[in-house]
């Protein structure tokens, strides 16, 4: 039987992020890389790419990375490769990369609905089929997606519809469930993360207008903070979780319970 220290150690592991260059995906990276693994960063700007490449590396992290539009299949078969060319291999996938949109559901803009689902969908496939391939040739693998709450609960009370974000959180879940079904036999695991409201760029106008009212609601009674989606990142991309496949754990100070 292992050491549990063991279980939770992503040394000679390698991790491929994307949208890991800020937020919540470079907390995971950055988790990631403390538990031992070596990360491949992608982000759609060098602006947002290259700092957060240098601070990991500064820090003594193995750190690499590359721009990606996560909804171009040629950029992700070449971020991929070049992944592998850095690192020898994938191990790990958390597909983070996300974007989102608010308007009355009446009048959402047909192009921003595509765009949240390519992005946060389809970006999700692509990257889980092309890291997929590779993970079937080696007979294993780990892919992490990035759902929401979003995509459990509807947003009658945020004042504004986000109907193609939570439309697409839910295909993910859905998408995580399938995946884990067709690839467990090639050792493949395929689980989910879906957080609360966290601190972040995506979330930070919303929370200027309902941050309170929101906490009210939440039994913990707070959002969440810096820091506590490291566990579950690492405990699902560990072999701590060697049994675990196709599950979502929600992370969001209880609100989902009732």
């Amino acid at each position: 039987m292992a050491n549990v220290r063991d279980l939770f150690s992503l040394s000679n592991k390698s991790a491929l992020i994307s949208g890991g260059s800020r937020g919540l995906g470079a907390e995971m990276a950055e988790a990631l890389a403390e538990a031992g693994a070596a990360v491949f960063l992608l982000a759609r700007r060098e602006a947002w790419l290259n700092p957060t490449i240098d601070a990991m590396k500064r820090s003594g992290f193995r750190c690499e990375g590359a721009i990606c539009d996560v909804t171009n299949p040629e950029q992700v078969e070449a971020v991929t490769a070049k992944a592998i060319a850095a690192f020898g291999q994938i191990d790990i996938l958390v597909n983070n990369a996300g974007v989102t949109w608010g308007a009355k559901a009446e009048e959402m803009p047909l192009e921003k609905w595509r765009e949240v689902v390519d992005v946060n969908l389809t970006g999700t496939w692509l990257f889980s089929q092309t890291a997929g391939r590779h993970m079937i040739e080696r007979g294993s693998g780990n892919i992490i997606n990035v759902a929401s709450i979003s995509g459990l609960k509807g947003s009658m009370d945020l004042g504004a519809s986000i109907a193609g974000y939570t439309a697409s959180k839910a295909g993910v879940m859905g998408l995580t469930r399938e995946l884990a079904g067709q690839w467990g036999r090639n050792g493949i695991r395929v689980n989910a993360i879906a957080p609360g409201f966290f601190p972040s760029r995506m979330t930070e106008r919303l929370l200027s207008r309902i941050q309170k009212e929101y906490e009210a609601g939440v039994p913990l009674g707070r959002i969440g903070r810096p820091g506590e989606l490291k566990g579950v990142v690492v405990f699902l991309a560990s072999e701590a979780s060697s049994y675990i496949t196709g599950q979502t754990i929600v992370v969001d100070g209880g609100v989902t319970i009732a």
